[in-house]
């Protein structure tokens, strides 16, 4: 018997090395391949911003290298005001799916109540549903409330969201029970408990849903092409879409122009990256 057990270890040993030796570089083939399938393209369009305005486009400028593309994109697609009001919109709704979702989030992971269960599907349900079939009905309400062209037309639509409801619900199962009971018999009460005990545990949760939802407020192009006609409500993607011309399209322009309105949500996922991998793989882990 223990010759046995003795010759079970080698074996796993020679197998996991096998496994190190022919798995591994296999794996890191495919990512590597993965990573260049999605970043040429990237960086063909910061190759191509720097071809000098006039010249015919090409992957690597020929005739030298030019920043001209980056002046005229800034200045004809006004993206200061772009910016600011891309930022506040997509800072605005952020906050209110964060509010939104904790408050909900925590209601269906702890709070005992009949239906909850049926509440929850509903939840999920409504994240099978594209906005673009709601619309209709979300700009009779955004009328009838007196909305349309304003800065509210772009952020209630999308205030509450059954994905930072769903994300957050798990999340807070993963955190032990007993941290809960222990502030309830210092007198804690529900919200006390949701501020100091479970918001500060679940940053990773919150800086996932935070990053989801201001670069999806960010790159929206449908609501404000549906609800705001003013040009001062104007954002970075209909900025981008004026670029787009009917039968000709300067490319080197275009490109500039998106390299630039793709230089903050880039900075901000290098920020909040590690987080962000956190928290998507901690969710739904119970303790």
């Amino acid at each position: 018997m223990a010759n046995s057990k003795s010759k079970i270890v080698p074996d796993a040993l020679t197998q996991g090395f096998q496994y190190l030796k022919f798995k591994i570089p296999w794996t890191t083939g495919v990512l590597l391949l993965s990573a260049a399938i999605i970043l040429i393209p990237l960086l063909v369009v910061l190759l191509t911003s720097f071809v000098p305005p006039g010249t015919v486009p090409e992957v690597v400028p020929k005739n030298g290298w030019s920043l001209a593309n980056y002046h005229d994109a800034w200045q004809r697609g006004k993206f200061l005001l772009a910016f600011a009001n891309s930022s506040l919109v997509a800072l605005v709704v952020t906050a209110f799916q964060i509010v939104t979702s904790a408050l909900a989030g925590y209601a269906l992971a702890r709070l005992k109540f009949w239906g909850r269960q049926i509440l929850l599907l509903i939840v999920i349900a409504t994240l099978v549903i594209p906005f673009q079939m709601l619309v209709i009905p979300v700009f009779l309400v955004l009328k009838w409330g007196g909305t349309i062209n304003t800065y509210w037309a772009l952020i209630l639509p999308t205030a509450v969201n059954g994905f930072g409801i769903f994300l957050l619900r798990q999340y807070f199962q993963t955190i032990p029970l007993e941290l809960e009971e222990a502030a309830a018999i210092d007198g804690a009460n529900r919200l006390q408990i949701l501020w100091r005990i479970m918001l500060p545990l679940s940053r990773p949760a919150l800086v996932t849903l935070f990053l989801f939802t201001f670069i999806g407020e960010w790159n929206d192009l449908f609501k404000p092409l549906v609800f705001t006609t003013r040009p001062e409500l104007r954002t970075v993607q209909l900025a981008l879409a004026e670029f787009q011309e009917q039968f000709t399209n300067n490319w080197p322009l275009m490109m500039a122009a998106v390299t630039i309105a793709t230089v903050p949500i880039l900075l901000l996922f290098l920020v909040g990256q590690r987080q962000l991998i956190q928290g998507i793989a901690t969710t739904g882990i119970k303790n």
